[in-house]
């Protein structure tokens, strides 16, 4: 039985990636590079069959039978598959979020990541060009004919339009011009796909006074895309009621704090004083963002090795300006190389977002001062080492039986271990020696956590119907001391996205409590090989964790 479910699983694995070849190439998977996944309504229910198809060959398999790392596995395909196939043909996003289905984040991956030679690179670059004026084609007939778009999908879909046109331009032009040879069609291939992206802008900017439709999610739905998306039973509003009441505990521990960091005692207003002091302590001029998160990379890679915190991989990690292309719904994101791409030495890319200079002179402003010098290096804590740059370096290590947790990473896991990483680098202090560096980012990291306690509040509340903009400001701002255009984003972001704002609070919790029980299970393991073992086992979600661990 367990050769049968791994044969069974690599076949289903085969045929998604075959499927989302978009998808594959970001993974690592080069077999289908430049092709694009079909945007038809036959495409469509071609590719619920596929996932119809692989639910019912797992459920031939006898899991009684299977080891536990198998049944992990059986069960992690199991519910992507059903969560891929109740978005394919219930919640049908295709049909109603322009983002969805626009081809940006594949020409990215062609042109910059992944282990493509620059011959693969062109030829795929070609495949993709002839794709995309069909495709788009295809993406506007779904939207014509489906239930309406919401305003700050279409507004978000024509911006990142736009970045995959310029790309075509002048990130095209540098690597043709490291080419010797002659390219035959490419440049019209390119420039036709230039316009295809340039008219599909225009297109759906030419329908924003129609695109009215309500971006929340309502109680079912968002009930369901919960449940796929945290691998969890946790419900709405068994949420909603525990991270109401971390909430308060949160808002106790970052004011006593706040009185250490001034020297004297509680009062009204003290911690958004306090807040503000750091933020003009700490105020970085424009263009100095990315200098100032790479030092406190350089700054934290050697703590953390001397906190003896977790085994720190030899794995490079750079700081790089976000791309346009991606920007619109994070300020920062860590990119590591595909799990199926060959050995390399291409780093992980710890990607941030510099205000657009567009922007007004006082919501720059007021992005220096959410991100001042300290808030960046909790940033970089979370982003980079020992967060999300060290953790998916210890997940690419992992060997399992099938490929199955390579590919399938669990949001809940990876967040919940960043934030858990925050809290355990801010006790431990910037230097350790408790002074007023340590106390600013332990400040930094209680706002943070602050945040992703009204993350899943803000996004529960929205998309269950009882929260507008104008209460998603005022708890952001307030009670979460955001400034003015953090919140502004985050109340963009709640509306384009569903569940996802979840996992960093769900993830913490999970991880915060995987590793209490597992320093009980084992009291004669220090710190460093406990997290080691919890970071063994690839990117698994919290409860699949536990039962890796023989914590249940």
């Amino acid at each position: 039985m367990t050769d049968r479910f791994r044969a069974t699983a690599e076949k289903i694995l085969d045929r998604l990636l075959a499927d989302q070849p978009e998808w594959a190439l970001q993974l690592g998977d080069t077999r289908h590079a430049g092709q694009l996944a079909e945007r038809s309504p036959e495409a469509w229910h071609h590719r619920a069959d596929v996932l119809a198809d692989g639910l019912r060959a797992l459920d031939d398999i006898d899991d009684t039978l299977l080891p536990a790392a198998d049944r992990v596995d059986l069960e992690t395909l199991r519910t992507r598959l059903g969560a891929d196939l109740w978005r394919t043909t219930e919640l049908r996003p295709h049909t109603w979020d322009p983002l969805h289905t626009l081809p940006g984040d594949a020409l990215y991956a062609i042109l910059h990541r992944g282990p493509l030679t620059r011959e693969e690179r062109l030829t795929a670059l070609a495949t993709y060009c002839s794709a995309v004026p069909r495709l788009l084609d295809q993406a506007r007939a779904l939207l014509a004919d489906g239930p309406g778009t919401p305003r700050v999908h279409a507004e978000t879909a024509i911006g990142r339009a736009r970045s995959a046109a310029a790309m075509l331009g002048a990130d095209v032009d540098r690597l043709l011009a490291a080419d010797t040879g002659r390219r035959p069609g490419l440049d019209a291939l390119r420039d036709t796909a230039r316009r295809a992206l340039t008219d599909h802008a225009a297109w759906l900017e030419s329908r924003l006074d129609t695109a009215v439709a309500d971006p929340r999610l309502g109680e079912r739905d968002y009930a369901a895309q919960l449940w796929y998306t945290l691998d969890s039973e946790l419900g709405p509003q068994t949420l909603l009621t525990r991270a109401e009441s971390d909430l308060i505990a949160t808002e106790e521990e970052i004011a006593e704090v706040a009185a250490e960091y001034e020297g004297r005692p509680r009062r009204p207003g003290q911690v958004r004083e306090v807040l503000d002091r750091l933020a003009d302590e700490g105020a970085c001029p424009p263009g100095t963002v990315r200098p100032l998160c790479e030092e406190a990379l350089s700054h934290l890679t050697a703590r953390t090795a001397a906190l003896d915190l977790v085994s720190l991989p030899d794995h490079p990690v750079r700081v790089v300006d976000m791309p346009e292309v991606r920007r619109g719904v994070a300020v920062a994101y860590c990119d590591p190389p595909g799990p199926l791409a060959p050995p390399a030495d291409e780093p992980t890319l710890v990607a941030v977002a510099p205000p657009p200079a567009d922007w007004p002179r006082r919501r720059r402003e007021s992005f220096h001062r959410e991100y001042h010098m300290f808030a960046l290096r909790n940033l970089m804590v979370h982003e980079a080492v020992p967060g999300h740059a060290l953790q998916l370096a210890h997940a690419a290590r992992h060997t399992g039986p099938t490929r199955v947790r390579s590919v399938l990473r669990s949001g809940s896991l990876i967040e919940g271990w960043a934030v858990y990483a925050e809290e355990a680098l801010a006790r431990a202090g910037w230097t350790g020696d408790g002074g007023a560096d340590d106390l600013a980012l332990r400040l930094a990291q209680l706002k943070m956590r602050l945040r992703t306690v009204l993350n899943a509040i803000v996004d529960v509340r929205f998309h269950t119907g009882d929260l507008d903009e104008s209460g998603v400001m005022a708890l952001l701002t307030e009670r979460g001391h955001q400034e003015e255009g953090e919140a502004a984003g985050k109340w963009r972001r709640v509306q384009l996205t569903s569940a996802q704002l979840a996992t960093y609070y769900v993830g913490y919790r999970e991880v915060s409590d995987i590793a209490r029980d597992l320093a009980a299970a084992r009291p004669h393991a220090g710190r460093r090989a406990l997290h080691d073992a919890m970071l063994a086992h690839g990117s698994p979600s919290p409860r699949h964790l536990r039962t890796l661990l023989e914590l249940d």
